[in-house]
């Protein structure tokens, strides 16, 4: 009894003892919630998790583009402000990008809404197979991905990712 209360007492003296190393308490990016005014989406996190996946399914990463964010952004407040879920809110996604001067040889869009995080946005479009499937979508080399918080409004965020490849003249 005696070896076991000098090994406790010894066990607290040096659990006083700092290792001079600092433990986050930040949450991964990935697991951040989006369902508050000022939340800000990580993209380059995004993109990481999705290439990742398309590396494990055999294909090629995707990149952050800034006009496919800025398209991404659009349609996800779009659905916000309208309080609708739809892909159509202002118009098709091949009319939405051209109109923001973005030719794509190859675009895919994934919408959702109601999910808070992007680990939980993620987990939804890659259990469901069509947004699977675009997520997987062969050819596509850049990404854009918006979350909106709408408070007053059903689902509190809406999702959109757009994956394509920019339709240059090597593409045509």
């Amino acid at each position: 009894m005696k070896r076991f209360a000098l090994a406790v007492s010894g066990l607290l003296v040096l659990s006083g003892c700092g290792t001079g190393v600092e433990q986050s308490t930040t949450q991964p990016a990935f697991y951040l919630s989006m369902a508050h005014g000022g939340a800000k989406l990580d993209a380059a996190t995004a993109a990481s998790m999705i290439s990742g996946y398309r590396q494990n399914n055999g294909l090629g990463a995707v990149e952050v583009d800034p006009e496919l964010m800025k398209a991404a952004e659009t349609q996800s407040m779009a659905m916000a402000s309208r309080n609708k879920l739809d892909h159509d809110v202002k118009g098709t996604l091949a009319k939405r990008l051209n109109a923001a001067g973005y030719p794509a040889a190859i675009a895919v869009e994934n919408i959702s809404a109601g999910y808070h995080t992007l680990a939980e946005a993620f987990s939804g479009w890659r259990d469901s197979p069509p947004h699977r499937a675009n997520m997987l979508a062969k050819g596509v080399t850049k990404l854009g991905i918006a979350a909106s918080y709408a408070p007053n409004t059903k689902y509190k965020v809406f999702w959109t990712l757009i994956l394509a490849t920019p339709d240059t003249p090597a593409t045509r």
